[in-house]
């Protein structure tokens, strides 16, 4: 199950067109060329983790969990600043951010001032649904009641999250290696997708110079 499919069905997609005021199309396009980078940006952060430490689940654990796609797909407005937290995280640095947008945008014909715009809620969702996988609750200023994904939107969107990503991080089968994402490696599916975050990163360090 790709991660595209998940924001699909868990409604996600919509949530980002909503939110945006663009189609649904425009958003499924943008979070596609987006979610390569998102997804690559957490990974390293999983592989720089020190083997003592709690890694991937100990970063999204303290940018709020589960919560963060609760708050998305909620009914109180996003908490952007939130989204941009996880992308400091993973990217380090606005101009990442601004570079991975202008790289979307030339893929895909979206505007890069929808997609930057777009970037903070989508990593909140991917951040959120990983934690939820991991069994990581915790709130994005206080939308999800009880502290977990299912607790703050009721039990249908856990079920569907169960369902697809096999609740509680036993869907998966854990590659060698290790580490959160790499016991999630069949659900990313990070081998052979491309993944042009340390280009846009080399691209990026460019602009500061």
């Amino acid at each position: 199950m790709q991660v595209l499919d998940i924001l699909k069905a868990t409604g996600g997609l919509d949530a980002i067109a909503n939110q945006l005021g663009i189609s649904p199309a425009m958003a499924e396009a943008g979070a596609g060329a987006l979610l390569p980078a998102v997804l690559g940006g957490l990974r390293k952060q999983d592989e720089a983790a020190p083997a003592s430490s709690g890694g991937l689940a100990d970063i999204l654990g303290s940018l709020g969990g589960a919560g963060l796609a609760a708050n998305v797909l909620g009914s109180e407005p996003t908490n952007i600043d939130r989204g941009n937290e996880v992308l400091g995280q993973i990217f380090g640095s606005k101009d990442v951010s601004r570079t991975v947008a202008g790289h979307a945008a030339e893929q895909t014909g979206v505007d890069a001032s929808v997609l930057k715009k777009m970037l903070p809620i989508l990593a909140m969702l991917v951040a959120g649904y990983l934690a939820h996988q991991k069994g990581i609750g915790g709130t994005a200023g206080g939308e999800a009641e009880g502290g977990t994904l299912g607790g703050g939107l009721g039990g249908g969107l856990a079920s569907i999250l169960g369902s697809v990503l096999g609740g509680g991080g036993q869907g998966a089968a854990a590659p060698s290696g290790g580490g959160a994402l790499g016991q999630l490696g069949s659900l990313l599916d990070f081998d052979g997708d491309g993944n042009p975050l340390d280009d846009i990163m080399g691209m990026a360090g460019k602009f500061l110079k």
